[in-house]
């Protein structure tokens, strides 16, 4: 089961979702991020819980501050602009915070496809931007289609197909567009599974569901252990030991995107945690009008969604949709954790001095 589509189990007593953004915002101001990036950031995770993708949601918030906390994230300016055509800018992260440098990166790309049709901003040295999910629903919401893409240069954990040793990182493709209903919102891995996933079972002793890695030798393994220190076993990539090789050509298309464009990825030594982004926005107001691209994409979203069921139980359901469901939900009824979860923050509340909203 996809890491994004794995729900919690043992769950904390549920929290509103502004609750808990200020919260995270509490801790990022208190570890010296400034109050705007600390805004991005805590929208961002708790967004990613909103939409079930508790892997990258504020699990994610102990390990960015010990990032700061270690001198491993730049809080304070902005990016290095290293080139900027009309419909195209590269950026040097500088390490900022990830979620804060691609929200950016989607404002200036979105102004300019309202002007130009399309834009685009390539960012090397940028910290992690968590679920892509959270960025596809605001652009797609205004009208606009998006293009993410993100590679993890200090991160060799994906195979290469017909390989047995990680060359990339499970490398994620966002992608969302708008219907005359709820836009679609894909965010899905170029990897059979992703890191972290397989990290929360090895530490919690449990299986994946089937034999999605590889162990050293390069059989097919359903342990996560196999990628756990010392032991060098990797992750397939998306299509498995059957048809892999579609995983395989993705990944190389993230390479190229980010990597290539930005001009730093796998060839540069360092083993700092962070991204190279690709970022492009299209506005479809400057091909044929937003009315047409309405007209095909809402005639498409309705034969996807009244195709008869191969099981009656499951009917075919679009891209985001499930996760704008829990969304929804979540903002009524409140958030819940798992209580590691919880308890790491509350750590980390302890440590700065800021009250959690769990008490205790």
């Amino acid at each position: 089961m996809p890491a994004s589509s794995t729900a919690p189990s043992n769950l904390a007593s549920p929290r509103s979702a502004a609750e808990l953004a200020a919260f995270a915002r509490a801790l990022l101001e208190a570890a010296a991020m400034p109050a705007d990036k600390a805004d991005a950031v805590a929208d961002i995770l708790v967004e990613g819980d909103l939409l079930g993708h508790h892997t990258h949601g504020l699990q994610l918030l102990p390990t960015y501050l010990d990032e700061i906390a270690h001198g491993r994230m730049t809080l304070d300016g902005g990016p290095e602009v290293l080139s900027d055509q009309p419909a195209a800018l590269a950026w040097d992260g500088r390490r900022l915070p990830g979620p804060w440098l691609t929200l950016q990166a989607i404002a200036v790309a979105g102004e300019r496809a309202a002007r130009l049709g399309t834009g685009t901003v390539s960012i090397r040295r940028c910290h992690h931007i968590a679920a892509l999910a959270t960025y596809a629903r605001r652009v797609a919401e205004r009208g606009q289609v998006l293009l993410l893409l993100s590679s993890a240069p200090a991160s060799a954990s994906v195979a290469p197909f017909g390989g047995a040793r990680g060359v990339f990182s499970p490398s994620p493709i966002g992608f969302g567009f708008p219907t005359g209903g709820e836009p679609v919102m894909v965010d899905v891995s170029t990897s059979i599974t992703t890191n972290g996933l397989t990290s929360q079972l090895a530490r919690e002793g449990r299986r994946l569901p089937h034999a999605w890695l590889l162990d050293e030798e390069g059989r097919a393994s359903d342990d996560p252990a196999v990628l756990q220190p010392p032991r060098q076993g990797s992750i397939q990539p998306l299509g498995g030991m059957d048809h892999g090789h579609k995983g395989f050509g993705l990944a190389l298309m993230v390479e190229a995107l980010t990597a290539g464009l930005a001009g730093q990825g796998r060839s540069d030594p360092g083993p700092r945690w962070g991204a190279t982004v690709f970022v492009q926005v299209l506005d479809p107001a400057a091909f044929n009008g937003r009315e047409a691209f309405a007209a095909q994409m809402d005639w498409v979203a309705a034969a996807c969604e009244n195709t008869p069921p191969a099981r009656p139980e499951a009917p075919v359901r679009l891209p985001g949709r499930a996760g704008l469901k829990r969304r929804r939900q979540g903002l009524g009824d409140g958030v819940v954790l798992q209580p590691a979860v919880v308890q790491g923050l509350r750590q980390w509340g302890e440590r700065l001095g800021v009250a959690t909203p769990w008490g205790g």
